[in-house]
């Protein structure tokens, strides 16, 4: 039915802002663990963090590729219920027949 469900917001240009800074983070912070001078048993808590924060930004990443994904598959259910309401024909099949 035409108008069940509002149009997907695509904010595909944000998402991709962020996932790239949350990659420069990501990259930061990889580089500090593998080569940080991190040598005493007391900075090793230091890089416990490190692995932390890189932790919980992978998952914020794996979060916001997911939105966008499902935002996207929205949008393309969206169009097809459109297409299929007004009459259209969808990927070959007559669906007024």
């Amino acid at each position: 039915m035409p108008g069940d469900t509002p149009d997907p917001d695509l904010n595909t240009d944000e998402l991709k802002i962020l996932i790239e800074q949350i990659d420069t983070a990501i990259d930061e912070i990889v580089g500090k663990i593998e080569t940080g001078r991190i040598r005493s048993p007391e900075h090793e808590k230091v890089r416990i963090k490190y692995y932390r924060a890189l932790g919980y930004l992978a998952r914020t990443k794996q979060d916001l590729v997911e939105s966008k994904t499902l935002e996207q598959l929205e949008a393309e259910v969206q169009e097809l219920k459109r297409a299929r309401d007004a009459g259209a024909a969808v990927d070959g099949i007559d669906t007024e027949a």
